[in-house]
């Protein structure tokens, strides 16, 4: 498997190790990507997946949900960690959510009461992709119910969504998460790509997201850009070869 090394700006070299059958890693020669060549992967790409919070919502789902619980600033620390690659992904969860505690009411309530908001332009950029007949997914560490929401709102499918699944008891306590869903652990959302070239056959798929998690998609992602336009995660932004603030400037490119 191919790892992201240090990566570099738009245009510069990419350098990539490769790990042996003997778990020797070893360099391989450098390949020039041209900013050019980035755009082209882009316009011509069978899949683009996005990440959902702080990427198509202007909001993190699970900081959200801890405010209306009443615990947002303990919650919102270890989110900072985690999508700062701190932290493992699925300890990161476990321990927000037993803050949390959520219930089934609570859920709803939230987004029935506090629905999140679209990032600007993110509409008119699925929308754009679907008229190309590009296949659109919504790849999420937040929860499926948030998320399904999100994507009716954008006329993606449900079966276009890989999010965390919330378990209640018959009286709609919390009781914990659907551990064995890809989206639950680290390297989570490069599973849910690997999976869909295995199964649809896509040639060029593009992750879009704000952090780290989203950039380490790739490989088996064949472009990630990165996005800047709610958060700004310092690494993604030094590390991404494509980082961009608006999706303004990805309908430009569709519309060249």
């Amino acid at each position: 498997m191919l790892h992201f090394y240090s990566g570099k700006k738009q245009g510069e070299k990419s350098v990539l190790s490769q790990e042996s059958s003997t778990g020797e890693t070893r360099k391989t020669l450098p390949r020039m990507v041209s900013h050019s060549e980035l755009r082209k992967l882009f316009c011509s790409a069978d899949a683009v997946c996005f990440d959902v919070d702080s990427t198509v919502i202007r909001e993190e789902g699970i900081d959200e949900l801890a405010k209306f619980c009443g615990v947002e600033a303990a919650v919102s620390e270890m989110t900072r960690r985690a999508m700062g690659g701190a932290v493992p992904f699925k300890a990161a969860l476990t321990e927000r959510l037993a803050l949390i505690q959520p219930s089934r009411e609570q859920v709803q309530r939230l987004i029935a009461e506090h629905p999140p908001h679209l990032t600007p332009g993110i509409r008119e950029l699925v929308s754009r992709l679907q008229e190309r007949n590009v296949q659109v997914f919504l790849i999420s560490g937040g929860f499926r119910s948030i998320v399904e929401h999100v994507a009716s709102k954008l006329n993606i499918p449900s079966t276009n969504v890989f999010a965390n699944r919330l378990k209640f008891y018959f009286n709609g306590e919390y009781a914990g998460f659907d551990e064995m869903q890809p989206t639950a652990e680290s390297g989570g959302k490069g599973k849910v790509i690997k999976l869909l070239k295995e199964k649809f056959q896509f040639q060029k798929i593009v992750m879009i997201g704000d952090g780290i998690t989203d950039m380490e998609a790739c490989p088996p992602a064949d472009v990630f850009i990165g996005f800047g336009g709610n958060v700004i995660r310092q690494q993604v932004k030094d590390n991404a070869e494509w980082y961009i603030t608006d999706f303004v400037e990805l309908l430009g490119e569709l519309e060249e």
